[in-house]
């Protein structure tokens, strides 16, 4: 059961990835290069299959939409960083 909820994760990670490449061909403004497609994936693929191995531990739905929020925040937080360095961390290359 998990192994199918992991790979559901990931290629959903992987439709997701499909937005930026469509873009790309229709206009200059998405201008995305493969180091980005691979940090975009690893990240979303990352944060489905953890959401998929913690929240099916925790009881209740209240727990699990609290955690699935606060996973949100953390990717939302992290793609900001990545993308224009609004905190000036080392991780966005500032």
């Amino acid at each position: 059961m998990k192994s199918k909820s992991i790979i559901r994760s990931v290629l959903i990670a992987e439709l997701l990835l499909l937005v930026p490449l469509v873009a790309m061909q229709f206009t200059t403004e998405v201008n995305w290069g493969v180091s980005d497609f691979i940090v975009v994936g690893v990240l979303l693929a990352g944060i489905g299959v953890a959401y998929q191995l913690i929240a099916t531990g925790l009881r209740g739905n209240s727990r699990q939409a609290a955690f699935g929020i606060l996973l949100a925040a953390v990717i939302l937080l992290i793609w900001i960083e990545l993308a224009v360095g609004i905190f000036g961390t080392p991780f966005a290359g500032s």
